[in-house]
Formats: C-alpha cells, structure tokens, sequence
C-alpha cells in the first residue's frame, strides 16, 4: 500500500493524501497515546515508522531537532512525507520555520524544539 501512494501522484494528489491521513493521524495517536499534542504525535509516528520497517531518528543539535527519516520508496513519497511533517508542526507551531532536505529514499525535518524537548515525556 505505501508503495501504491507514492506512484505517480503529482503535487495536488500529494496534498490530497496529506488532507486525507492527517485525521487519521490525529484519531490514531489519540486513540493510542490518549491525547493530540506535538509530543504524543511524534512518538507515534516514530512507533508507525519502526512497526512498518521503515528507519528513522532523532538527532538534536542545540536547539534544533532533526527527524530523518529514510523510506526507500521514491520521490513521491519523500514529497508526500515530507509535506506531512511539516503540516504537523505547523499545526502545533505556526510560528516556527520548519527545514526540509529530501531524497528518493531519504527525509530529514528540521525544526528549532529547544534544548529540552523529548517526545517521550509527556
């Protein structure tokens, strides 16, 4: 099915399913962690990512935070995650600029959290 999303999907497709899976998002990490905030998000997504085989990590420069991602799934993909992401954070923090550098197989998301942020504590 993943690999079905990111084939030949153009950019108005790409936020389409963006528009389509936020919801579902929101209704799975409330059903799984209780509560929708940015925290409980983000560990859920990284819980989604490590079920589905997928590799990520979470690296913390100051009071930057990088969330890579690496998928192997093409382009497509990439664009479509990494719109996700950064619809995510918006949600939580319009104010903050949210950095993004994408391959065919590869996302990485930066955005400044401060020093102390850990998603899992909550």
């Amino acid at each position: 099915m993943l690999t079905a999303l990111g084939i030949d999907l153009e950019r108005q497709d790409i936020n389409m399913v963006v528009d389509l899976l936020k919801p579902v998002i929101k209704d799975n990490v409330m059903f799984m962690k209780g509560k929708y905030d940015l925290k409980r998000c983000i560990e859920a997504l990284e819980d989604y990512m490590r079920a589905s085989g997928m590799k990520s990590d979470h690296r913390i420069e100051g009071s930057l935070h990088h969330f890579i991602i690496q998928h192997g799934l093409g382009m497509n993909w990439s664009l479509l995650t990494e719109q996700l992401l950064k619809e995510i954070f918006h949600e939580f923090l319009p104010e903050k600029n949210v950095k993004a550098q994408i391959t065919e197989t590869t996302v990485i998301t930066t955005i400044s959290l401060g020093e102390d942020f850990n998603e899992h504590e909550y």
